[in-house]
């Protein structure tokens, strides 16, 4: 998003705060002021409300988790789709001008929902991105400027088709947004040889809750610092990120192999803990459990006949050999890891979620492991996901780069002394029920995980949000500081507090807000 616009833009600005008044009207009439305002700057098209029949179809289109889609979700008053610059800072001053909140959602892919939902009744609108997804990439120097709306497989598209050399280090679902991914961390197969993606992102721009149009000197090293990780919807509107692309070699190494319980997988399991971590960082194995099965599945930066004896010397324990590998490009390695083997790289541009994927409701949550956990406390793991109703384990290493970078440097904290990462998933068909054995099953077995993973705090990745872990209490208009500590360590340890003050800077009145967004640490009730 180039900074020679803002000019002009600034005046659109401009124009709406100066009617901009504090008072919060009732729903009926902050709706109906909403709209008002809207109408000066964006086009009628671009509005939609409950009455319209596109209004459903769009608020279902990203939504990845169906148990927010039901008669009792609490669902805004109205969407907007920007296709500028102008109608984000025209949608933020019209919201704060008629006292109506506004949620953020760029791919839908928010574990509790929270960027088109809300836990309490409440009257919001929705600025859905999904029409600002414009990919910019600058193969010479290395570098792309991509639009929040974009989803990851757009971004890695576009690398692939500018260049066969350079990769980045995001996520694997190619349905994720950018602009929560990146707010959140954001980590996949590249993150033991280069990270986290957010710890290459060089700028951003942002419409804060004034208007404004800022970049990464306009809004201050400490609010560009809060958005790489801290959650962006927490600051504002992020626009658009540029990032850091880093060099792939021409070919690269695949391979997924499955051991059961039978032979041995809680065994192999043990001996990985000890392993993944501190293996080349060009290799990264992580680990899907479900059932009574361990599935390893890697990506190596080379050729087999270069990972053949890193694995027969490193982890003999696996059984891997040469039919195991795939060899392919890196980009080629995307769709493959994720989508499977008959997907192609085009697959990475399917922006729609599959309507046997939209009849799936699921419940996740997260944890860091420090200390290597037990063989038999790994038996009764297994025993465990092998009972009804029981959901999966995704086991990723760390060690590498994603360790060596210090906690404070972002607000991502979870980095050395890490082994890996476990995201716990349960799944259940919308069809069948509401899921409630299985999200029971998913918080027993969190407690039951309690003595094997990190403590004080026990840490959690935010792009992982789960509100079992706590929500956000209001004081005064304002999210309370205090109480956002019992979610906020878990994520980001001693870095919320630095996040707090950020807020205080960007948006002391806390306009952008919900359940698990970060407090202006000015309000220390």
């Amino acid at each position: 998003m180039a900074m020679a616009r803002s000019s002009s833009l600034v005046l659109v600005a401009f124009a709406l705060l100066c009617c901009y008044t504090s008072s919060v009207a009732s729903q009926g009439n902050s709706s109906d002021a909403f709209l008002s305002c809207l109408s000066a700057s964006i086009p009628r098209q671009l509005v939609f409300t409950p009455s319209s029949p596109s209004f459903t179809p769009l608020l279902k289109s990203s939504i990845r988790n169906p148990k927010f889609f039901t008669p009792s979700t609490v669902r805004p008053l109205y969407i907007v789709t920007p296709t500028n610059a102008s109608h984000v800072q025209a949608a933020v001053l019209c919201g704060r001008r008629s006292g109506l909140r506004i949620r953020v959602r760029s791919g839908g892919h928010d574990y509790e929902g929270l960027s088109y939902r809300s836990v309490r009744a409440e009257a919001f609108a929705v600025l859905d991105l999904s029409s600002l997804r414009s990919v910019r990439v600058d193969a010479q120097a290395a570098t792309a400027w991509v639009d929040s709306g974009a989803q990851l497989g757009e971004l890695y598209y576009a690398i692939g088709k500018a260049s066969s050399v350079l990769g980045f280090p995001g996520g694997l679902c190619p349905t994720v947004g950018v602009g929560g991914h990146f707010s959140g961390g954001g980590f996949g197969m590249l993150l033991r040889k280069y990270g986290m993606a957010i710890d290459h992102v060089i700028d951003a721009v942002l419409v804060d809750a004034k208007g404004r149009l800022l970049n990464k000197n306009t809004m201050g090293s400490d609010v560009f610092w809060a958005l790489r990780g801290g959650g962006g919807e927490s600051f504002g509107v992020v626009l658009s990120w540029q990032v850091k692309l880093l060099p792939v070699p021409p070919k690269v190494t695949v391979f997924n192999v499955p051991v059961t319980a039978s032979q041995g997988a809680a065994d192999v399991v043990t001996r990985w803990q000890q392993i993944a971590p501190a293996l080349p960082e060009d290799l990264i194995i992580r680990v899907v459990v479900q059932q009574k099965t361990a599935n390893f599945q890697s990506l190596f930066l080379g050729t087999c006949d270069a990972l053949l004896p890193v694995m027969s010397s490193r982890f003999p324990e696996l059984r891997f050999n040469r039919s195991d590998c795939r060899e392919m490009t890196w980009i080629q390695s995307v769709p493959y890891i994720y989508l499977g083997s008959a997907s192609t790289v085009e697959d990475l541009l399917n922006r729609t979620t599959a309507e046997s994927v939209f009849s799936s409701g699921y419940k996740a949550t997260s944890d860091y492991v420090r200390r290597a956990i037990p063989r038999d406390a790994w038996a009764s793991i297994f025993t465990k996901l092998a009972q009804p109703n029981a959901g999966l384990m995704i086991l990723d290493p760390y060690g590498g780069q994603i360790a060596a970078v210090p906690e404070s440097a972002t607000p991502y904290p979870h980095r050395a002394g890490v082994l890996y990462n476990i995201q716990y998933m349960n799944f259940w068909s919308m069809a069948s029920g509401d899921g409630a054995v299985q999200t029971r099953w998913i918080r027993e077995f969190y407690a039951f995980m309690a003595p094997f993973v990190s403590s004080s705090p026990r840490e959690a990745y935010f792009n992982y949000r789960d509100l079992d872990l706590g929500e956000n209490v209001v004081v005064g208009n304002v999210s309370s500081f205090q109480a956002g500590m019992v979610w906020g360590q878990k994520y980001f340890k001693g870095n919320y507090q630095r996040l707090a003050m950020a807020k205080a800077q960007i948006d002391p009145d806390d306009y952008f807000r919900n359940e698990q967004s970060i407090p202006p640490f000015a309000n220390s009730r």
